[in-house]
C-alpha cells in the first residue's frame, strides 16, 4: 500500500533537504519520490544527507511541473502552514494520513505535496489539491524544516498503514473507478472553454470563479462515470453554441 503513496517536493532549493527527505521516507517504508524543478539535483550533498537512502534518490523522478508530477494520482493533498483567503478543506496530519492511506490501500495512487523551503506552496498549487494538510505546532514558532515535515507525515502514513481500516469523518472515496489528476485537468480546461463561450466567465475579470469551481469538484470527487457525464454535458453545450453561432463575415 505504501508503494501507492508519492511524496512530491516542489522547487526544493537545498539539495541537502532532498537527501534528508529521502532518508525520512525510507525509515517509514515510503519509496516514491518526485521532484518538481529542483534547484540543484543530482548533487553529492543530497546523496550524503540521504545516509543510505540512495535507492530512493536513484528512483526519484524529476518533473517539469506539478501537472506532470500528479497526473496519475487520484487523490492529492498539499501541506499548508497558514490559512488562505479562499478556505479549502483542511485536515490535521493524522486524519490526512488516514485518508491518503485508505485511498492507497484501495489501489489508487495518491500524492502528498511539499512546497518551497521559504514560501511553501502557492495558492495555484494548493488549488490543485483535494484537501490541505497542517501539522499542529507551537503557534508562536511554527517553522518546520522541509525534511522534518516529511518525516512527521511519513510517520503518520506508516501508522495509518498498519492500523487496519481507517475511519474518518471526511467524505468517502468515489464508488466507481477513480479519476486521475490529468483527467480532472482536462475537465477543468474544457469547463473553462465552455464558460467563456457562454459568456458566463470573463477572463478579463475572473475574480475567484475558477478556484471556487476547482474546490467544488475536488470536494465532490466525481468518479469516471460521473466525469464522463460532465464532459458529455459540456460537449452538448459546445454543439448547441456552434449551432446557434451567427455566421461570420465570409461564411
Amino acid at each position: 500500500m505504501l508503494d501507492n503513496i508519492t511524496i512530491v517536493l516542489i522547487n526544493p532549493s537545498h539539495p541537502g533537504n532532498i537527501g534528508a527527505a529521502a532518508r525520512a521516507m525510507k525509515t517509514m517504508g515510503l519509496s516514491r519520490l518526485r521532484l518538481v524543478q529542483p534547484a540543484d539535483y543530482p548533487c553529492a550533498e543530497a546523496t550524503a544527507r540521504a545516509s543510505g537512502a540512495d535507492d530512493i534518490l536513484a528512483r526519484a523522478e524529476v518533473c517539469a511541473n506539478l501537472e506532470e508530477a500528479v497526473a496519475d494520482c487520484v487523490l492529492v493533498a498539499g501541506t499548508s502552514a497558514r490559512s488562505r483567503t479562499l478556505p479549502w478543506p483542511l485536515l490535521e496530519a493524522r486524519e490526512a494520513a488516514g485518508r491518503l492511506a485508505a485511498e492507497a490501500d484501495a489501489g489508487g495512487r495518491v500524492a502528498l505535496l511539499f512546497g518551497r523551503e521559504r514560501t511553501g506552496l502557492t495558492n495555484d498549487e494548493l488549488a490543485r489539491c483535494h484537501f490541505h494538510v497542517t501539522i499542529s505546532s507551537n503557534p508562536y514558532y511554527s517553522s518546520l524544516n522541509l525534511a522534518a515535515a516529511v518525516q512527521i507525515l511519513a510517520y503518520e502514513l506508516r501508522l495509518a498503514a498498519g492500523a487496519g481500516p481507517v475511519r474518518s469523518s471526511a467524505p468517502e472515496a468515489p464508488e466507481g473507478a477513480p479519476v486521475t489528476q490529468a483527467e480532472m485537468e482536462g475537465f477543468y480546461g474544457h469547463l473553462e472553454r465552455v464558460l467563456v463561450a457562454t459568456g458566463f466567465f470573463d477572463p478579463q475579470n475572473p475574480k475567484r470563479l475558477l478556484p471556487r469551481l476547482r474546490r467544488l469538484y475536488a470536494r465532490a470527487r466525481p468518479d469516471r462515470v460521473e466525469l464522463n457525464i460532465l464532459r458529455g454535458m459540456l460537449k452538448a453545450m459546445e454543439k448547441h453554441l456552434q449551432f446557434r453561432r451567427p455566421p461570420e463575415p465570409g461564411d
